[in-house]
């Protein structure tokens, strides 16, 4: 756990982008598959789907690499097993977001390390914010933090980043929601105005009808108490 807090707490990373990392032993059976995702991640360090495919191999490989094949040795405590593959994919989000277009690697990095360092998650979600033009980033990351529970950083975050003519509308709805998750409705009305700049006027209609009746919902519930 120590290690994975100083590579937390790293703010550069010493490993070349996406490169498998050579080694002498046999090769496996699902390195041509892992090959073929880490190609896939240098021609798009985006890809979410190829990004959590391969981050599964390395954890797997991680969490069998702690195994020990000698009968009369203690079993591997699961916690260890745990650490061993949090700490693999941290080293895979660390190689891929040094590309300077990654975003959706700084997301992965700053979920793993958001329990620890807080101040440095959220500078790694915002990072991603500025990597990435069409607010897919800001609208992963948004969602981070109300998922963590941290309604207040997660608005933060939106409105000091989120151009609602410009961002997909997912970035907007996730700012609205994260204001009714802080309890300030108020605040949620004015960026669902906001989002009906977007020139996607159908996605955002579609959006809004259900954002008006969380709002409403919020608004009777406050009512009540």
């Amino acid at each position: 756990m120590p290690r994975l807090r100083q590579l937390m707490r790293r703010t550069t990373s010493a490993s070349t982008i996406g490169a498998r990392r050579p080694t002498t032993g046999e090769r496996r059976g699902d390195t041509l598959h892992e090959d073929a995702l880490r190609a896939m991640l240098v021609d798009d360090p985006n890809n979410i789907r190829a990004f959590q495919a391969l981050s599964e191999v390395v954890r797997r490989r991680a969490s069998e690499g702690t195994q020990v094949d000698d009968p009369l040795s203690a079993p591997v405590d699961e916690h260890e097993k745990q650490r061993a593959a949090d700490l693999a994919a941290w080293s895979l989000g660390e190689e891929l977001a040094g590309n300077p277009r990654a975003w959706y690697p700084l997301i992965e990095l700053a979920r793993l390390s958001l329990h620890d360092d807080q101040d440095a998650a959220i500078r790694r979600l915002a990072t991603a914010a500025d990597r990435d033009p069409t607010g897919e980033a800001l609208t992963e990351a948004i969602a981070v933090l109300r998922d963590a529970g941290l309604a207040v950083e997660a608005l933060g975050l939106g409105v000091g980043h989120w151009r609602a003519k410009e961002h997909v509308p997912s970035a907007g709805q996730q700012v609205v929601r994260a204001a009714l998750d802080a309890d300030r409705v108020l605040e949620a009305k004015h960026h669902l105005e906001s989002l009906q700049l977007h020139p996607d006027s159908k996605a955002v209609a579609v959006m809004s009808a259900e954002l008006r009746a969380q709002i409403a919902q919020a608004e009777q519930h406050m009512s009540g108490t």
